[in-house]
């Protein structure tokens, strides 16, 4: 499928299939082992299934499922290992959730072979049962450490994180939400338990470190990158994080040309990044690993047109 020209009817055949930026340079790489780790992701993608219409508008002709999905088969023809998150709002914005309840972005999901997912505050908007009548139809888990589901319907869905092994590498993923109450109806999320973000961040991070053996922490977050207010955000959480190496964030629909680097609790960098909305960029980070530790090779957010 050609990224530059997919059409409805090749997303109509795609649901079908499925009813610190620096360079490594070389010398320091000669003689040594290394192993090349390519993370795609996406953020607040809001149900825009198709392109937006060309009508002259800011985002005329661009994102779209079909193209996505081009884009990626492309990246993982040429890149060894490929993984590829979402930081949730995968529901909400065009007809296809208000006529579909999120079955066709779930289905577009499992095509492009999603690694995993969080939960944004928009995917609750057709009530906690349809989020699990949705959500078990993915071929990918849905990563949330600090909701806590007990006796609701979506007890036992979700885990908190996973951990990805590409070519000996142990890549540790866990997800975080923003606080339902005051944002989302209550009678949507129910009895939903919201766990503070940092503590839980710093917790599931250390176990990931230390215990798991990770090499490498990701958080995908839908925090929100930044607020005026004293509300935790991506730039807080890394402020006050230990162990975790990169948030791949959404909600606030910022778009990061590059990838921001905050200092951590210790002092040591921490990468946030997050493209906008709608699907219309696919966030890149290709990291390298040499002797376990990681360096990030490039970041970038690539257009989807």
């Amino acid at each position: 499928m050609d990224a530059l020209h997919a059409t409805r009817r090749d997303f109509l055949k795609l649901l079908g299939t499925a009813a610190v930026i620096g360079s490594v340079a070389p010398e320091a790489l000669a003689g040594a082992k290394t192993t090349k780790i390519t993370i795609l992701h996406t953020n607040d993608v809001h149900s825009r299934l198709d392109p937006f219409p060309m009508d002259g508008s800011r985002n005329a002709g661009k994102g779209g499922v079909a193209r996505r999905a081009a884009l990626i088969d492309q990246i993982r023809r040429e890149q060894e290992a490929v993984l590829v998150f979402d930081a949730g709002d995968l529901f909400q914005g065009t007809p296809y959730f208000n006529f579909y309840n999120g079955e066709p972005e779930i289905l577009a999901m499992n095509r492009m072979q999603y690694d995993a997912a969080t939960i944004g505050n928009h995917d609750f908007d057709g009530g906690i049962e349809n989020m699990r009548d949705q959500f078990a139809k993915a071929k990918f888990p849905f990563l949330i450490a600090n909701y806590d589901f007990r006796n609701t319907v979506m007890e036992g869905r979700t885990e908190p994180y996973k951990i990805f092994n590409k070519g000996g590498i142990r890549i540790g993923v866990f997800g975080l939400g923003i606080e339902p109450k005051g944002l989302i109806p209550a009678n949507l999320y129910k009895e939903t338990r919201y766990l503070d973000p940092v503590e839980t961040a710093n917790n599931t991070a250390a176990m990931l470190r230390n215990d798991k053996k990770c090499n490498y922490v990701i958080c995908l977050s839908h925090l929100g990158y930044d607020y005026k207010e004293n509300t935790i955000s991506d730039r807080r959480l890394a402020a006050q994080s230990r162990n975790l190496d990169l948030i791949i964030g959404g909600h606030t629909h910022t778009f990061l040309e590059t990838p921001a680097s905050v200092m951590n609790a210790d002092g040591k960098p921490v990468l946030i990044n997050q493209v906008g909305w709608a699907g219309i960029y696919l966030g890149r980070f290709d990291l390298v690993f040499e002797a376990g530790k990681a360096t990030v090779q490039d970041g970038q957010a690539v257009p989807v047109r």
